[in-house]
């Protein structure tokens, strides 16, 4: 029984290290796109390892009974995580797809809340599986922190890109990517409100 129980929070916790691990790479390769084919490719590895983490869970959530917490919570849970990867991949598809090959100012700054985002998914992920609910709180409230200041960074960067760019496909194409990063922290505070749910069903 207790070998079943572990697989879960195994798993999660292996999807929060692979989701650190992947937007360390993406920070790391805007810094050098000469090749952006590669960088797309090695960002999909990535968003491939996070669903076969994803189909491990529910593989195991059709064939186990008793589960360290709501059934229906660890689903949201593996779900939101996904999100984030499937979106951060995304937007490294965009930058092969659209051959940026230099990130800006406003991107650097999106990214570095990323990262942090993610590092915080992790810590609070290390407590879910360690049973430390209302720990969770201190790495929720910074997920939600984070997101506001993408938002508050998103209508910088838009403004400026108006202001700045003169070329409209340019514009148009850095824009979509300012709002695909923004989105992925979105999906890190969908993460933040479930986990919140969790702490206040098991607490």
């Amino acid at each position: 029984m207790f070998k079943k129980k572990d697989i879960f929070f195994k798993t999660l916790e292996e999807m929060a290290d692979t989701l650190v691990e992947a937007t360390a790479y993406f920070a790391e390769g805007l810094d050098d796109l000469s090749d952006v084919t590669a960088f797309a490719k090695r960002m999909k590895e990535y968003e491939s390892e996070c669903d076969k983490y994803t189909h491990t869970i529910f593989t195991e959530l059709n064939k186990t009974f008793i589960t360290p917490i709501e059934r229906e919570d660890i689903m949201a849970l593996t779900t939101s995580l996904d999100d984030v990867l499937d979106e951060v991949e995304a937007c490294a598809s965009r930058f092969e797809m659209y051959n940026v090959t230099e990130k800006d100012e406003y991107i650097g700054l999106f990214v570095d809340i990323l990262v942090r985002s993610s590092q915080q998914i992790k810590k609070a992920i290390y407590l879910l599986t360690e049973k430390k609910l209302l720990a969770i709180r201190e790495p929720n409230i910074a997920l939600n922190e984070l997101e506001n200041q993408a938002d508050d960074l998103l209508r910088v960067g838009i403004k400026s890109l108006f202001a700045n760019v003169t070329d409209p496909i340019e514009l148009m194409k850095r824009k979509e990517i300012y709002e695909m990063l923004e989105q992925t922290t979105d999906y890190c505070e969908d993460v933040a409100d479930t986990l919140e749910s969790i702490i206040m069903r098991n607490s």
